[in-house]
């Protein structure tokens, strides 16, 4: 069926509104990754086995839909049951059977799967009263979860593709670029550039054609936002770059993906299948003079393909190298030519903001930094997941009303934001205000949106040695700058970390990486000594206790300790059970002892003991 005329879609939005309703029971299965991880396959083939053969009041096979990411993936796999946003969490196959019987066809609650929350012990039923969903607010990620994103017809009842029909009926080009503009929507990828701006220059330059592109190409290390909205809704990125398409006047565009995310390449590339089949891609979008079509490009995974011009220079298969920044991508990007580049965050606002309007959107967060910004939680921090919250935001709440706080209540030490590119901010900045202009201000960066969580027992100078080595390893090595300087910057910190260097080496560190910055030709040089400057502004008495004592205060650095088991010791033979080195001896319920000469220090035998036993020194 082709939708050729906005009143077609209309009325199909009705009819799928109406099959829908008749559905009395929704069972959404997260799908996401880390559920999936945790079997959450077989758990909705389960669900539609037994289905199939029961036959239950208002219920059916079609009333269990599978979803993207809920978000909460600490407590995975997760069932919700809609209406009534009963919440199951670490459901398992074994659970399915007794969810049919008591919650579907009872209408019991079923207790030891509903969330408790660690500090208070209340049990939650509902997962909108949940503290890690209560304090969201939800634009980008507004049907992730929600939906099945392998079905048009869920994204279409739930307001999909209104937006374009109303900037078909009555918008002309320059007043959608207007309304972004006037929402102040800067850029999700990581840059905060204007989004409306963008759009506008590249809809004044003269050459053509004009392109398009969407960046999935998110490769810093834990961040996964952009591949749950890829996963989840990918009809909402579709839509969001034909209406850009329509304001600039492009009738090509491609999505960058890195081939890491099979799921998302599968499940955009039904989308985009299913919006021509539609008449919403392709030649005369619903009877439109607008002519626009997209393609998916799959990246091999380099972490410099992130950046605009290397990316273009991917898509257009050659090798993925950045040039200078003085060439502007919105004037000559892909081809040469004109091109807009947004990341997927970006594009999934943009339907919001037409259809509430630029007010309603800017209403949101604070006056510089407007909207909604999603993260995704990681470390050491209890609810690991994916979030949306409003700019402005402390990060206080965020890790702690949100994301429960440390792991086993120890101390907070730091929380990195940005990537591997970022900064990481101390305890005496939990109370900074989440937006673009505040994190740069404390030495850190938005980013993506990674946060990377850390408590007591992280070495800031293995951190900065981590992420010094990731940014060695994915520099593309045409600049001097980045490929030489960011290798010995990695090189001094190693030294630091097996506590072989001085207070001169700190200096050269220090020189080194402003040099590094000043004159890399892209943002991956320019803000790669950022681990290093940011650990070492608030962590600089680590840094002196590895170069001065020879001794690590987080207990990491392997040159700098020794694991000695105290008296605590029960004898539970736990940690010799562990030891590759074969170092620790000991009989049972005897105190054990750990040979120091045979220790290779890899910390197995602290991870296993639950007592306390075993002290690093």
């Amino acid at each position: 069926m082709k939708i050729d005329s906005i009143r077609k879609l209309n009325k199909w939005r009705r009819e799928i509104r109406t099959q829908q309703k008749a559905i009395k029971t929704r069972v959404l299965i997260c799908l996401g990754p880390g559920c999936l991880a945790g079997g959450s396959d077989l758990i909705l083939k389960e669900f539609r086995t037994i289905l199939k053969k029961k036959k239950i009041k208002n219920i059916s096979v079609a009333s269990i839909k599978k979803t993207g990411c809920h978000g909460f993936c600490a407590r995975g796999p997760l069932v919700i049951i809609e209406p009534q946003g009963i919440f199951y969490s670490k459901v398992k196959k074994i659970h399915v059977a007794e969810i049919i019987e008591k919650t579907l066809q009872r209408g019991e609650i079923i207790e030891k799967l509903l969330y408790k929350d660690p500090d208070t012990e209340k049990i939650y039923k509902e997962w909108r009263k949940i503290p890690f969903y209560a304090r969201q607010q939800k634009i980008a990620l507004r049907n992730v979860g929600q939906i099945d994103p392998d079905e048009i017809t869920d994204y279409i009842a739930n307001g999909g593709y209104s937006a374009l029909a109303k900037i078909l009926k009555g918008m002309k080009p320059e007043e959608v670029i207007e309304q972004v503009s006037a929402s102040g929507l800067r850029g999700r990828g990581g840059a905060g550039f204007s989004t409306g701006r963008k759009w506008a220059t590249c809809a004044r330059a003269e050459d053509e054609p004009r392109y398009v592109l969407c960046n999935g190409d998110e490769g810093d290390p834990g961040a996964f936002m952009d591949r749950c909205i890829m996963e989840g809704d990918p009809h909402t990125v579709l839509e969001g770059m034909i209406i850009c398409a329509y304001a600039v006047g492009s009738k090509e565009g491609y999505i960058y993906v890195r081939e890491e995310y099979p799921l998302a390449v599968v499940n955009l590339q039904k989308a985009i299948d299913d919006a021509r089949r539609f008449g919403l891609l392709g030649d005369n979008i619903l009877g439109s003079d607008l002519c626009f079509d997209i393609e998916i490009s799959k990246g091999g995974g380099a972490f410099v393909c992130g950046e605009s011009s290397a990316l273009m220079k991917s898509v257009a298969g050659e090798i993925g190298e950045p040039r200078a920044k003085y060439v502007r991508s919105v004037l000559k990007g892909l081809h040469d030519k004109p091109t807009v580049l947004n990341n997927v965050e970006s594009y999934a606002n943009i339907p919001v903001i037409i259809e509430k309007g630029a007010d309603w959107f800017a209403s949101i967060g604070t006056k510089k930094s407007a909207g909604t910004k999603a993260f995704s939680l990681a470390g050491k921090i209890r609810n690991t997941g994916l979030i949306e919250v409003p700019m402005g935001i402390t990060l206080r709440e965020i890790i702690y009303d949100i994301g429960g706080g440390i792991n086993d209540n120890r101390e907070f030490k730091a929380v990195q934001t940005g990537g591997p590119s970022g900064g990481c901010l101390p305890a005496d900045k939990l109370d900074l205000d989440v937006d673009f202009d505040t994190l740069t201000e404390n030495g850190s960066m938005m980013g993506s949106g990674g946060m990377v969580v850390m408590d007591d027992r992280t070495c800031m100078v293995d951190v900065s040695r981590y992420f010094l080595n990731f940014l060695v390893e994915e520099s593309c090595g045409k600049c001097v700058p980045c490929r030489e300087g960011l290798y010995q910057l990695h090189k001094l910190n190693e030294k630091v970390c097996k506590g072989k260097a001085g207070d001169d080496d700190l200096k050269l560190m220090e020189n080194l990486s402003r040099t590094i910055m000043s004159s890399s030709l892209c943002g991956l040089g320019q803000s790669g000594p950022n681990p290093f400057l940011s650990t070492i502004m608030y962590f600089r008495d680590e840094y002196e206790a590895h170069v001065n004592e020879q001794k690590c205060p987080g207990g990491v650095c392997k040159d700098l300790i020794t694991y000695r088991i105290n008296d605590d010791c029960d004898g539970c033979m736990a940690c010799l059970k562990v030891c590759a080195a074969d170092a620790i001896t000991g009989k049972k319920n005897e105190k054990h002892v750990i040979d120091e000469i045979k220790c290779d220090r890899c910390g197995a035998c602290y991870a296993v003991c639950n007592i306390n036993a075993i002290d690093i020194i």
